[in-house]
Protein backbone atom coordinates (compact mmCIF):
# COMPACT_ATOMS: atom_id res chain seq x y z
CA UNK A 1 0.00 0.00 0.00
CA UNK A 2 1.44 3.37 -0.88
CA UNK A 3 1.37 6.65 1.34
CA UNK A 4 -1.06 9.36 -0.05
CA UNK A 5 -0.34 12.81 0.52
CA UNK A 6 -2.59 16.00 -0.41
CA UNK A 7 -1.32 19.00 -1.93
CA UNK A 8 -1.84 20.94 1.32
CA UNK A 9 0.17 18.44 2.78
CA UNK A 10 3.11 18.52 -0.18
CA UNK A 11 3.60 22.04 0.21
CA UNK A 12 2.86 22.01 3.74
CA UNK A 13 6.56 19.68 3.64
CA UNK A 14 7.87 22.08 1.67
CA UNK A 15 7.84 25.33 3.34
CA UNK A 16 9.08 23.13 6.73
CA UNK A 17 12.11 22.68 4.56
CA UNK A 18 12.32 25.88 3.79
CA UNK A 19 11.87 27.38 7.31
CA UNK A 20 15.40 26.10 8.46
CA UNK A 21 16.47 25.86 12.29
CA UNK A 22 14.69 28.85 13.46
CA UNK A 23 11.31 27.04 13.13
CA UNK A 24 12.25 23.49 14.61
CA UNK A 25 9.64 21.51 15.75
CA UNK A 26 7.80 18.77 15.12
CA UNK A 27 4.85 19.52 12.01
CA UNK A 28 1.20 19.01 11.90
CA UNK A 29 0.62 14.63 10.52
CA UNK A 30 1.38 14.99 6.83
CA UNK A 31 0.61 11.46 6.24
CA UNK A 32 -2.69 9.93 6.09
CA UNK A 33 -4.14 7.43 8.79
CA UNK A 34 -4.51 3.96 6.81
CA UNK A 35 -7.91 2.61 7.90
CA UNK A 36 -7.84 -0.94 10.02
CA UNK A 37 -7.13 -1.80 13.56
CA UNK A 38 -3.21 -1.40 14.28
CA UNK A 39 -2.24 -4.08 16.79
CA UNK A 40 0.97 -2.78 18.39
CA UNK A 41 0.60 -4.91 20.61
CA UNK A 42 1.88 -7.72 18.91
CA UNK A 43 5.65 -8.50 20.26
CA UNK A 44 5.23 -12.50 20.02
CA UNK A 45 8.33 -12.35 17.49
CA UNK A 46 6.87 -10.99 14.53
CA UNK A 47 7.42 -7.58 13.79
CA UNK A 48 5.40 -4.78 14.36
CA UNK A 49 4.22 -3.52 11.01
CA UNK A 50 4.37 -5.62 7.76
CA UNK A 51 2.21 -2.96 6.00
CA UNK A 52 4.84 0.09 6.99
CA UNK A 53 7.85 -2.15 5.96
CA UNK A 54 10.05 0.30 3.80
CA UNK A 55 8.69 3.07 5.26
CA UNK A 56 10.88 5.50 6.41
CA UNK A 57 9.26 7.41 9.12
CA UNK A 58 10.06 4.17 11.61
CA UNK A 59 12.81 3.61 14.30
CA UNK A 60 13.60 0.63 16.80
CA UNK A 61 13.36 1.93 20.21
CA UNK A 62 15.36 -0.34 22.78
CA UNK A 63 15.15 0.79 26.75
CA UNK A 64 18.81 0.38 27.89
CA UNK A 65 18.37 1.48 31.71
CA UNK A 66 17.37 4.71 33.49
CA UNK A 67 16.15 7.26 31.40
CA UNK A 68 17.76 5.99 28.38
CA UNK A 69 16.60 4.53 25.01
CA UNK A 70 18.47 3.42 22.02
CA UNK A 71 17.00 4.98 18.91
CA UNK A 72 17.64 2.70 15.78
CA UNK A 73 16.63 4.81 12.43
CA UNK A 74 16.53 2.74 8.78
CA UNK A 75 19.57 4.52 7.39
CA UNK A 76 21.57 3.90 10.47
CA UNK A 77 21.76 6.23 12.93
CA UNK A 78 21.61 5.42 16.70
CA UNK A 79 21.13 7.95 19.37
CA UNK A 80 21.03 7.47 22.79
CA UNK A 81 18.84 9.97 25.23
CA UNK A 82 19.74 10.97 28.32
CA UNK A 83 23.12 9.60 28.12
CA UNK A 84 25.41 8.51 31.15
CA UNK A 85 28.34 6.87 29.50
CA UNK A 86 27.35 3.72 31.08
CA UNK A 87 23.40 2.43 29.28
CA UNK A 88 23.63 1.60 26.15
CA UNK A 89 25.22 -1.64 24.46
CA UNK A 90 26.97 -2.53 21.09
CA UNK A 91 28.53 -0.03 18.66
CA UNK A 92 28.78 3.45 19.56
CA UNK A 93 25.94 6.02 18.81
CA UNK A 94 26.11 8.54 16.23
CA UNK A 95 24.32 11.46 18.65
CA UNK A 96 23.96 11.97 22.51
CA UNK A 97 21.63 13.61 24.30
CA UNK A 98 21.69 14.52 28.05
CA UNK A 99 18.84 16.43 29.37
CA UNK A 100 20.07 17.78 32.79
CA UNK A 101 23.61 18.10 34.30
CA UNK A 102 22.27 15.10 37.31
CA UNK A 103 24.40 12.65 38.23
CA UNK A 104 23.08 9.78 36.66
CA UNK A 105 22.20 11.77 33.86
CA UNK A 106 25.16 12.50 31.86
CA UNK A 107 28.89 12.60 31.39
CA UNK A 108 31.84 14.52 31.01
CA UNK A 109 34.09 12.31 29.16
CA UNK A 110 31.54 10.40 26.19
CA UNK A 111 32.78 7.58 24.45
CA UNK A 112 35.23 8.33 21.52
CA UNK A 113 33.59 8.50 17.82
CA UNK A 114 30.27 10.51 18.91
CA UNK A 115 29.43 12.61 16.12
CA UNK A 116 27.29 14.71 17.87
CA UNK A 117 27.35 15.46 21.97
CA UNK A 118 24.17 16.94 23.20
CA UNK A 119 23.92 18.65 26.72
CA UNK A 120 20.17 20.22 27.65
CA UNK A 121 21.59 23.24 29.78
CA UNK A 122 23.69 26.32 29.59
CA UNK A 123 27.27 24.28 29.35
CA UNK A 124 29.57 27.12 28.41
CA UNK A 125 30.62 30.35 29.02
CA UNK A 126 27.82 33.16 28.70
CA UNK A 127 25.51 30.67 27.61
CA UNK A 128 21.44 31.24 29.13
CA UNK A 129 20.42 28.46 27.44
CA UNK A 130 21.62 25.22 25.35
CA UNK A 131 20.03 25.55 22.10
CA UNK A 132 20.55 22.47 19.10
CA UNK A 133 19.63 21.80 15.94
CA UNK A 134 21.59 18.73 14.30
CA UNK A 135 21.11 16.29 11.67
CA UNK A 136 22.31 13.20 10.45
CA UNK A 137 21.15 11.08 8.03
CA UNK A 138 17.92 10.26 8.68
CA UNK A 139 17.40 12.13 12.42
CA UNK A 140 17.26 15.17 12.99
CA UNK A 141 17.44 16.12 16.91
CA UNK A 142 16.60 19.34 18.42
CA UNK A 143 15.74 20.85 22.43
CA UNK A 144 13.12 22.78 24.05
CA UNK A 145 14.92 23.81 27.19
CA UNK A 146 12.93 24.07 30.71
CA UNK A 147 13.09 24.99 34.05
CA UNK A 148 15.06 22.38 36.30
CA UNK A 149 14.47 22.44 40.64
CA UNK A 150 17.85 22.05 41.90
CA UNK A 151 18.33 19.08 44.36
CA UNK A 152 20.25 20.60 47.03
CA UNK A 153 18.49 23.57 47.53
CA UNK A 154 15.00 23.70 45.97
CA UNK A 155 15.86 26.58 43.78
CA UNK A 156 14.95 27.17 40.30
CA UNK A 157 17.43 26.57 37.77
CA UNK A 158 16.62 28.55 34.69
CA UNK A 159 16.58 26.54 31.99
CA UNK A 160 18.54 23.68 33.82
CA UNK A 161 16.77 21.01 31.84
CA UNK A 162 15.47 20.50 27.72
CA UNK A 163 13.04 18.24 26.02
CA UNK A 164 15.29 16.64 23.09
CA UNK A 165 13.03 15.90 19.82
CA UNK A 166 14.09 13.38 17.35
CA UNK A 167 12.28 13.33 14.49
CA UNK A 168 13.14 10.73 11.47
CA UNK A 169 11.03 10.96 8.50
CA UNK A 170 7.56 12.07 9.66
CA UNK A 171 7.64 10.37 12.82
CA UNK A 172 8.22 12.49 15.67
CA UNK A 173 9.79 11.48 19.51
CA UNK A 174 10.25 13.32 22.29
CA UNK A 175 12.23 12.69 25.64
CA UNK A 176 10.81 14.72 28.68
CA UNK A 177 14.23 14.60 30.39
CA UNK A 178 13.79 15.72 34.04
CA UNK A 179 10.98 17.60 33.60
CA UNK A 180 10.09 19.55 36.81
CA UNK A 181 6.87 21.77 35.87
CA UNK A 182 4.14 22.16 33.35
CA UNK A 183 4.70 22.81 30.04
CA UNK A 184 3.48 26.38 28.70
CA UNK A 185 1.31 27.27 25.46
CA UNK A 186 5.06 28.57 23.97
CA UNK A 187 6.84 24.70 24.62
CA UNK A 188 3.94 23.05 23.63
CA UNK A 189 4.16 25.41 20.11
CA UNK A 190 7.89 24.92 20.28
CA UNK A 191 7.38 20.72 20.45
CA UNK A 192 4.38 20.22 17.82
CA UNK A 193 3.16 17.39 17.02
CA UNK A 194 4.54 14.79 19.34
CA UNK A 195 4.00 10.76 18.13
CA UNK A 196 6.07 9.27 20.80
CA UNK A 197 6.82 10.71 23.96
CA UNK A 198 9.30 9.10 26.69
CA UNK A 199 7.82 10.36 30.56
CA UNK A 200 9.86 9.78 34.11
CA UNK A 201 7.29 8.54 36.32
CA UNK A 202 9.01 8.13 39.64
CA UNK A 203 7.23 10.80 40.84
CA UNK A 204 9.76 12.65 43.22
CA UNK A 205 12.98 13.36 41.53
CA UNK A 206 11.42 15.21 38.82
CA UNK A 207 7.95 16.00 39.11
CA UNK A 208 4.69 14.43 40.84
CA UNK A 209 2.42 11.48 38.66
CA UNK A 210 -0.88 13.43 38.44
CA UNK A 211 0.95 16.82 36.78
CA UNK A 212 3.05 14.58 34.45
CA UNK A 213 -0.59 13.06 33.50
CA UNK A 214 -1.23 16.18 32.67
CA UNK A 215 1.56 16.87 30.33
CA UNK A 216 1.21 14.32 28.75
CA UNK A 217 -2.72 15.10 28.19
CA UNK A 218 -1.59 18.44 27.08
CA UNK A 219 1.30 16.82 24.23
CA UNK A 220 -1.56 14.09 23.14
CA UNK A 221 1.18 11.40 21.57
CA UNK A 222 0.08 8.40 20.54
CA UNK A 223 2.68 6.03 22.46
CA UNK A 224 4.23 6.98 25.69
CA UNK A 225 6.91 4.98 26.78
CA UNK A 226 7.17 5.49 31.17
CA UNK A 227 10.85 5.79 32.47
CA UNK A 228 12.97 7.29 35.68
CA UNK A 229 10.97 4.36 38.08
CA UNK A 230 11.97 1.70 40.08
CA UNK A 231 10.05 -1.42 40.53
CA UNK A 232 6.02 -2.98 39.43
CA UNK A 233 4.92 -0.19 42.02
CA UNK A 234 5.54 3.07 40.52
CA UNK A 235 4.36 1.80 37.14
CA UNK A 236 0.90 0.75 38.73
CA UNK A 237 0.55 4.25 40.39
CA UNK A 238 1.30 5.95 36.95
CA UNK A 239 -1.31 3.83 35.56
CA UNK A 240 -3.55 4.26 38.17
CA UNK A 241 -3.16 8.23 37.44
CA UNK A 242 -3.29 8.03 33.74
CA UNK A 243 -6.74 6.05 33.86
CA UNK A 244 -8.84 9.41 33.44
CA UNK A 245 -7.54 9.27 29.68
CA UNK A 246 -8.05 5.88 28.91
CA UNK A 247 -5.03 4.89 27.45
CA UNK A 248 -4.31 1.21 26.16
CA UNK A 249 -1.35 -0.68 28.30
CA UNK A 250 1.07 -2.94 26.98
CA UNK A 251 3.35 -5.25 28.66
CA UNK A 252 6.05 -6.79 26.05
CA UNK A 253 8.66 -9.50 26.33
CA UNK A 254 11.54 -7.66 24.90
CA UNK A 255 12.93 -4.28 25.73
CA UNK A 256 12.70 -3.21 22.23
CA UNK A 257 10.02 -2.22 20.10
CA UNK A 258 9.36 -1.39 16.28
CA UNK A 259 7.64 1.90 15.95
CA UNK A 260 5.97 3.10 12.45
CA UNK A 261 4.30 6.29 11.79
CA UNK A 262 1.82 4.59 9.14
CA UNK A 263 1.16 2.25 12.24
CA UNK A 264 0.88 4.63 15.46
CA UNK A 265 -2.56 3.67 17.22
CA UNK A 266 -5.56 5.23 16.87
CA UNK A 267 -5.64 5.47 21.27
CA UNK A 268 -3.44 7.07 23.84
CA UNK A 269 -1.07 3.84 24.06
CA UNK A 270 1.45 3.02 27.06
CA UNK A 271 4.15 0.30 26.67
CA UNK A 272 6.10 -0.30 29.61
CA UNK A 273 9.07 -1.41 27.27
CA UNK A 274 11.50 -0.11 30.46
CA UNK A 275 9.94 -3.57 32.00
CA UNK A 276 10.09 -3.52 35.99
CA UNK A 277 12.39 -0.24 35.33
CA UNK A 278 15.88 0.32 37.08
CA UNK A 279 18.82 -0.16 35.29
Amino acid sequence: MSLRFSAAALIAAALALLAGPALARCSKNLVERWGGGVQVASLDGVPFAQRGEGSPNRVVITFVGHSSYQIDTPQGVRAITDYNGVNGFGRHPDIVTMNNAHGTHFTDEPEEGITHVLKGWPSEPGQSEAKHDVTLKDMRVWNVPTNARDWGTGAARINGNSIFIYSVGDLCIAHLGHLHHRLTKEHLEELGRIDVLMVPIDGSFTMGVPYMADVIKSIDPKIVLPMHYWGRYQLDRFMGLMAPLEPDFVWPDRRSIEVIKEELPEKLTVIAVAGEGGG
